[in-house]
């Protein structure tokens, strides 16, 4: 990554057909994107295909995709296309022939996503968490062991900051310029990305 990106988020580099940033923006979200297929009953076996037409759909819409109103967030936008691409698999599906009725007819009933569900209902806190562990490790090669583990112990772990201080043998400040030095490393590779 060269200076003149570093400022720039993940999500604008992407924008920008930047492959590091497409290959970073998969790492973090393809697990996601994966949960949500098998929780609206894809077949094992379809997963993959339908995550890669997902994010064929995400490279082919980011550049409308906009955060200009509260709750505009690129999670929800995301789970919008996924659903859109998993109703359409199914469709697609529903072309060939099948007898009507009997286990057939309630197992596709079964897959089909809820509409109305919430958008937020299926992304509780742990996958959030997952994704910014993912983030985490994206950035993490770029730091010292001690500045890392310093930041590890006060942002993940949540202890406080004089006891990391302690347990380093650095000072407070040290130990609040890990954390910062981190945390802006984070903000300048994803920016509100993890919304």
């Amino acid at each position: 990554m060269t200076d003149d990106t570093t400022s720039m988020t993940l999500l604008d580099r992407a924008r920008a057909s930047d492959s590091e940033a497409w290959s970073r923006l998969v790492y973090l979200y393809s697990p996601l994107v994966r949960h949500w297929c098998v929780r609206w009953g894809c077949p094992g076996a379809d997963v993959d295909d339908l995550a890669q037409e997902i994010f064929l759909a995400v490279a082919q819409g980011l550049p409308s995709f906009r955060r200009d109103r509260a709750g505009d967030g690129f999670r929800a936008w995301l789970r919008t296309i996924a659903r859109n691409k998993r109703l359409d698999a199914l469709r697609r599906g529903g072309r060939t022939p099948v007898a009507e009725g009997g286990t057939q007819a309630a197992v596709r009933m079964a897959q089909a996503p809820d509409p109305s569900t919430d958008l937020d209902e299926d992304d509780p806190a742990d996958q959030v968490s997952a994704l910014y562990h993912r983030a985490l490790e994206l950035v993490r090669g770029e730091f010292e062991e001690k500045t890392w583990k310093t930041f590890w112990r006060t942002a993940v772990d949540g202890m406080p900051v004089d006891a990391v201080a302690r347990e380093m043998g650095v000072g407070p400040t040290a130990v609040r310029q890990a954390k910062s030095r981190i945390l802006r490393r984070l903000k300048q590779e994803i920016g509100d990305l993890i919304d």
